[in-house]
């Protein structure tokens, strides 16, 4: 049974910074493609960013220079450290963990979400 299960958000001042984990279980953790998406009210769930197998590293244009997603493959974890936090950044974080099968099928889970407030 595959598990992604988000921690370290909650309500934050502008300017101000997060750190959120996603723990993951069930998987082959390394050979995955792990992302952090976001889904505000009203609003298509979008990508923050995401680390390749190979680390490589990609960044939705709003965040960057702000987010930096890293990951653990022996903690089986994936991290998005949040700085200069904006009220536009209040959403619901997701993670994702997603690859093609040696087979050509893919293979996608989504944690429960873990909600982020930038609020003064």
């Amino acid at each position: 049974q595959v598990q992604l299960v988000e921690s370290g958000g909650g309500l934050v001042q502008p300017g101000g910074s997060l750190r959120l984990s996603c723990a993951a279980s069930g998987i082959n953790f390394s050979i995955y493609v792990m992302g952090w998406y976001r889904q505000a009210p009203g609003k298509q769930r979008e990508m923050v960013a995401v680390s390749s197998s190979g680390g490589r590293t990609d960044y939705a244009d709003f965040v960057k220079g702000r987010f930096t997603i890293s990951r653990d493959n022996s903690k089986n974890t994936v991290y998005l450290q949040m700085n200069s936090l904006e009220p536009e950044d209040t959403a619901e974080y997701y993670c994702n963990a997603n690859r093609i099968s040696v087979f050509g099928r893919r293979e996608n889970y989504w944690g429960q979400g873990t909600q982020v407030t930038v609020s003064s």
